[in-house]
C-alpha cells in the first residue's frame, strides 16, 4: 500500500491522539504562554521564558517501538502527536500546545551535496559521535562544487495534506504551510566536505581559497532562497515554530506591513545562522571568513537570530552588526556576565543551560538549582531566556526533564518579581 495512505486500522489511533492534543490545546495556560513569548520577543518581557527540548533524549521519552501505526506518513503523524502529549504531561515549560497541525510544502533540495557526497566515519555506538572523512582532499576538488536547486513536489504535498485533513481535520486545525525554518550553516557545509582540521589549516595557509568557496556557498544559499520565494514556498514562522538560535517565534512584529497572505516574503519571517565550527577561531577570522557572508544572507529577513553551541563572548561586537538581530545564543561555555553586559536589553540573550546535568549518573537537584541561580543572577539585567537543548540522554529517567523545569521555575520566582496578574512564566 502507498506509504502516504492512512490505513483504516490506523485512523482510530490518530483520531484518539488528536483528541488528546486538542484537549491539551484548550488549556487556558497556552494563551498566557503565547503572550509571554510575544512580550519577550518584543523585548518587553519581565521574566525569562523557559524552553526545554529533549533533542537526542526523545528516543528515551518516545521510543520508536511505542508507535503502533503502520505506514510511513501515519507513523510520522503519530510521532508528532505523541511528542506534544509527552511535552504536555512531562515538561511544564513555556511551550504552548497548539491545536494547529502544520503540513509543510515538500521542497526537495536537488544536489543536496553541492556536487559532492559528504562522508563520515561513524561510531561503533548507535548514538555515539562521528568524525569527518574529507572528500575535498585537494584544493582543486572545490571545483567540483555545484549549486543546489529546489523542486516543489506539489503532488506529494497535496497528498500529505489531504490525507491528514481527511483523517484529523474535524479535530485539529490542519494547515498547509510553506517552509518555516530558515537557518544557514555555511561552515558546517565547508567542514562536511573538507574536514574540521583541514578547515583550520585552510584559514591560515589558503585564505583566498576559503574566500572563494565561501562566496560560492553564499551564492548557492542565496539561490535557494530566491527559488523558494519565486515558487511561493515561504511560510510564516511567527508561531510555535522553534527558532534555531533558541526560543519560539511568537511575535506581533511579523509579518511586516504590506503582508499578503497569499505570498509570504522574507521580511515576514525569522532567519538565523551559526558557525559553531569556528568555536576556536578568533573574532577577527570569524568576521572575515564567515560573519561577513552570513550578514548578506540574513539581511532580507524580518527578524534574525545568531549562534548555537559556540562561545560568542568575544565575537558579539561583530554579531551585533547583523541586520534586524533580535536573538543571540549564549552557550554553556560562554561568559554570561560579559554577554549580558554587551547585549543589554537590545537583543534577547538565549542562554543555553548546561545539559550535562541531566546526563549525570545522579540528578543532583541542589547542584542544578545553585547553577541556575548563579547564571541567572549574572544575566539579570538582560532580556534572558532559558533554553535546555543537546540533551543526548536523561539516563532513561524522563522525570529529570520535569524536575529541571520546576527548578527553573523555582529560581525564576526567587530572582524575578511576579508579573502583573500573577501569571506564571
Amino acid at each position: 500500500m502507498d506509504t502516504l495512505q492512512i490505513e483504516p486500522r490506523d485512523r482510530p489511533v490518530l483520531i484518539e491522539l488528536a483528541r488528546q492534543v486538542a484537549a491539551a490545546a484548550a488549556d487556558p495556560a497556552n494563551e498566557a504562554k503565547r503572550d509571554l513569548w510575544r512580550r519577550h520577543n518584543a523585548l518587553r518581557g519581565s521574566r525569562p521564558p523557559v524552553f526545554v527540548h529533549p533533542d537526542g533524549a526523545w528516543v528515551e521519552l518516545l521510543p520508536p517501538d511505542q508507535l503502533v501505526c503502520r505506514t510511513d506518513w501515519a507513523r510520522h503523524l503519530e510521532y508528532r502527536l505523541r511528542q506534544r502529549l509527552v511535552r504536555y504531561q512531562l515538561i511544564p515549560d513555556d511551550v504552548p500546545i497548539e491545536k494547529t497541525l502544520a503540513i509543510e510544502k515538500s521542497a526537495i533540495e536537488i544536489n543536496r551535496g553541492w556536487g559532492l557526497v559528504p562522508e563520515r566515519i561513524a561510531s561503533s555506538s548507535s548514538r555515539g559521535a562521528w568524525h569527518y572523512a574529507p572528500v575535498v582532499t585537494e584544493l582543486s576538488d572545490w571545483k567540483k562544487l555545484q549549486k543546489p536547486h529546489l523542486e516543489y513536489d506539489e503532488a506529494l504535498t497535496r497528498a500529505r495534506f489531504e490525507q491528514t485533513r481527511d483523517c484529523l481535520g474535524h479535530i485539529l486545525d490542519v494547515q498547509l504551510t510553506g517552509i518555516r525554518n530558515f537557518s544557514f550553516h555555511m561552515m558546517h557545509l565547508y567542514c562536511d566536505l573538507r574536514g574540521l582540521n583541514e578547515m583550520m589549516l585552510d584559514l591560515v595557509l589558503e585564505p583566498n581559497c576559503v574566500h572563494d568557496v565561501m562566496a560560492f556557498i553564499t551564492e548557492g544559499f542565496q539561490g535557494l532562497i530566491d527559488q523558494a520565494v519565486a515558487q511561493n514556498l515561504i511560510g510564516l514562522n511567527n508561531n510555535d515554530q522553534f527558532h534555531y538560535t533558541g526560543g519560539l517565534g511568537y511575535t506581533d512584529e511579523l509579518p511586516a506591513p504590506g503582508f499578503d497572505p497569499g505570498r509570504v516574503r522574507l521580511c515576514d519571517v525569522w532567519g538565523a545562522a551559526e558557525a559553531q565550527e569556528f568555536a576556536g577561531v578568533s573574532p577577527e577570522m570569524h568576521e572575515e571568513f564567515v560573519l561577513s557572508y552570513e550578514r548578506k544572507l540574513l539581511a532580507p529577513f524580518g527578524l534574525n537570530g545568531y549562534g548555537c553551541c559556540d562561545d560568542l563572548t568575544r565575537k558579539l561586537p561583530g554579531v551585533l552588526q547583523i541586520p534586524n538581530l533580535r536573538r543571540v545564543s549564549v552557550s554553556p561555555w560562554a561568559n554570561v556576565a560579559r554577554c549580558a553586559e554587551q547585549l543589554g536589553k537590545r537583543v534577547i540573550m538565549s542562554w543555553k543551560a548546561q545539559p550535562a546535568y541531566l546526563a549525570h549518573e545522579v540528578f543532583d537537584e541542589a547542584l542544578v538549582e545553585q547553577f541556575l541561580e548563579t547564571e541567572l543572577l549574572k544575566g539579570r539585567n538582560s532580556i534572558m531566556e532559558i533554553v535546555l537543548r543537546d540533551t543526548h540522554t536523561c539516563r532513561m529517567q524522563p522525570e529529570r526533564f520535569t524536575r529541571f523545569t520546576l527548578l527553573c521555575r523555582k529560581v525564576i520566582d526567587r530572582i524575578y518579581p511576579q508579573p502583573e496578574g500573577g501569571q506564571p512564566t
